[in-house]
């Protein structure tokens, strides 16, 4: 035999040896997370793993190669996602929502190794750090996802184009009606009266401020973004309002620190999470400059229900640069430090859930014309990035706040009834794009 030949046979066994550590390492740590459930690995040496105690639909998942069961072993949080847009980890049966579900599930009941736990400690400790958003980089971090092509939102939002989570009142309800739900629920939360000056923070494609001004008759909206794509969708519909809005309603391309003057009602819905934990200060203490004395501000953020965390590095990366989801206790001292007094909370514990399990499946409709827009990469990294959302706010500890805020205590009434009161009122209303007949010409009181 030959000194190469040699070599190549002492390579060759080295490598039967790593590839049998990995398999025997997946095997450890996923029996020690699934019990229940029917999870069949295949791994990149062909061996075949079960695990669970063989309930439900069966799930099935292979490995293309030893290093990409090493880096799912070392760092799933990050390497997961990479490796399934990258097609070395692969859904045999099942689907990539049927995994992460079961895993989130079964891992609330299971200890994280400890590799993973001291990971977990630095990316918490190191997460003011990393959640600096400047003006500049804000801009930046926003073009990153909202300003793709506005083609690829329509094919899984509703068509006021709500990117946030809805608000479902029953379980049957449409994500169009759920949506308009969100939307009425915030703005009774608000208390709107006629000639009211208006702020949304963080304004999206338009819908919220055009509803909000249906509430306003007289008064005037201005809707902020840092989306180019955003604003000008935003703006041209206001142009081709049929018969124009009862309140002027304006969109700027602006950052929020910008603002000047006051306004008698604030909103923010899903832009909070982009502010950085850094600036959580500087966005209160803009927002108590701007608000009226006897203004009313809320809030409407992804949060934490447990202690403070981190973002998930993958979505970081991939999807939401600069993004961090707080825990309460981060909010409301800096609420009280701005010289705001919060007036109430509500925590919205699955819509949200459910919100993303409409998107995922409209978007698993529309895979052929996603696919028209971006390529198989793109497209699987945002399946998974639905699916890991979902998964998240159904099995982790991820929900929504809607945080009321005022300067003065005497300025909302002193039981919650009025937020169904207004709802009701503003269900008998039209709806910004007409789903809904319109009734009345009330506004909402207090």
């Amino acid at each position: 035999m030959s000194n190469l030949q040699a070599e190549d046979r002492l390579k060759g066994k080295g490598a039967t040896v790593f590839s049998g550590l990995v398999d025997w390492c997946v095997k450890r740590a996923l029996s020690s997370i699934v019990t229940r459930g029917a999870l069949t690995v295949t791994t990149a040496g062909g061996r075949v793993l079960t695990f669970g105690d063989g309930s439900g639909e069966p799930v099935h998942v292979r490995f293309t190669d030893d290093r990409a069961e090493w880096a799912f072993l070392i760092d799933a949080d990050m390497r997961l996602g990479e490796l399934y847009m990258d097609g070395r980890f692969i859904v045999e049966s099942g689907t990539l929502y049927d995994f992460v579900a079961m895993m989130l599930r079964e891992a609330q009941n299971s200890k994280h190794p400890l590799i993973a736990r001291l990971i977990d400690q630095a990316r918490t400790k190191l997460r003011i750090f990393r959640h600096r958003n400047l003006p500049g980089r804000s801009k930046t971090n926003v073009a990153h996802h909202y300003d793709l092509d506005g083609r690829l939102y329509e094919l899984f939002l509703d068509p006021d184009r709500q990117y946030s989570c809805a608000y479902f009142e029953h379980a049957d309800q449409s994500l169009e009606d759920a949506q308009l739900a969100k939307k009425r629920h915030l703005a009774a939360k608000l208390l709107i009266e006629p000639n009211n000056s208006i702020l949304d923070i963080g304004c999206g494609w338009g819908g919220l401020g055009l509803h909000m001004a249906e509430h306003a008759p007289g008064g005037y909206v201005l809707g902020v973004t840092l989306s180019e794509e955003q604003h000008e969708y935003a703006t041209r519909r206001v142009t081709e309002k049929v018969g124009g809005t009862p309140a002027e309603v304006q969109f700027a391309l602006r950052d929020y620190r910008s603002l000047t003057g006051r306004f008698d009602r604030i909103v923010s819905v899903g832009m909070f999470e982009h502010v950085g934990l850094a600036s959580y200060g500087t966005f209160f203490r803009k927002c108590a400059e701007l608000l009226e004395d006897d203004g009313i501000m809320v809030l409407h953020t992804i949060g934490c229900s447990a202690t403070p965390g981190f973002t998930t590095p993958w979505l970081d990366k991939y999807i939401f640069p600069g993004g961090y989801i707080p825990a309460l206790s981060e909010i409301i001292p800096q609420i009280e430090a701005a010289g705001l007094a919060v007036t109430d909370v509500e925590v919205l514990r699955l819509h949200y859930a459910k919100t993303l399990e409409h998107w995922r499946e409209r978007f698993m409709a529309r895979w052929g014309d996603v696919s028209k827009l971006y390529d198989e990469r793109f497209c699987r990294m945002w399946e998974y990035y639905l699916a890991t959302a979902e998964a998240a706010f159904r099995y982790e500890d991820l929900v929504v706040f809607q945080i009321q805020m005022s300067k003065r205590n005497d300025i909302i009434p002193l039981t919650r009834n009025y937020i169904a009161e207004n709802e009701a009122l503003s269900a008998s209303k039209v709806d910004v794009e007409g789903s809904v007949e319109r009734k009345a010409d009330n506004v909402l009181v207090g």
